[in-house]
């Protein structure tokens, strides 16, 4: 239950990056909640409780930043 509860709440943190994040994001939501679940991670190593939320909210905008830089030259592939 505990991976369900952090899937669910890295998808709103990822969110929350997103949405703090000025520009467009060329992600998709799946690497989004990824974004968000690898933030929350890194914020619950670093404190616990609701700052660990607020320091995974932020990590994700620094992810977001991160990714956003890296796949800006890349083109999308057809299917």
């Amino acid at each position: 239950m505990h991976w369900v509860w952090l899937i669910i709440v890295g998808a709103i943190v990822g969110a929350l990056g997103r949405l703090f994040h000025p520009g467009p994001d060329p992600m998709g939501w799946i690497v989004t909640i990824v974004l968000g679940v690898i933030s929350l991670i890194i914020g619950g190593l670093i404190t616990g409780g609701f700052w660990g939320f607020v320091i995974g909210v932020v990590i994700a905008v620094i992810l977001t930043a991160a990714y956003g830089r890296v796949m800006a030259g890349r083109t999308p592939r057809p299917i």
